[in-house]
């Protein structure tokens, strides 16, 4: 078997998730005599919490797919998510103001209507 598109997976998971999709950078390094592929996606960095999705539970289903699509090909792959895309002008994230949600009280528990 062929060995996937991979960038083209990973652009098809990732795109619906961005409001820009043009900014979507995606890199692919491999090893074919290992069968190993490592995808590199940087996006604007605003919509780092929409790919990431809530718990990570969004970019971890999108490992998940590209990893099991390459494993149906005999392929190992990693996806590899950076913070800032060209379009962020080179800016480091270190030097953004942390998160509101760092500093936010816990929310307080719901109890269910009786």
């Amino acid at each position: 078997m062929d060995r996937p598109d991979f960038p083209g997976l990973v652009r098809f998971l990732v795109e619906p998730f961005l409001d820009s999709p043009d900014s979507l950078r995606i890199d692919c390094e491999e090893n074919a005599a290992q069968a190993k592929v490592w995808i590199r996606i940087a996006f604007s960095g605003d919509e780092r919490g929409k790919v990431f999705g809530r718990g990570g539970r969004n970019i971890q289903a999108i490992r998940t797919i590209v990893r099991a699509t390459a494993s149906l090909s005999g392929w190992s792959a990693y996806v590899d998510v950076y913070g800032a895309s060209e379009q962020d002008n080179g800016s480091d994230r270190r030097s953004r103001s942390p998160s509101p949600r760092s500093h936010s009280k816990p929310r307080p528990q719901l109890r269910p209507k009786t």
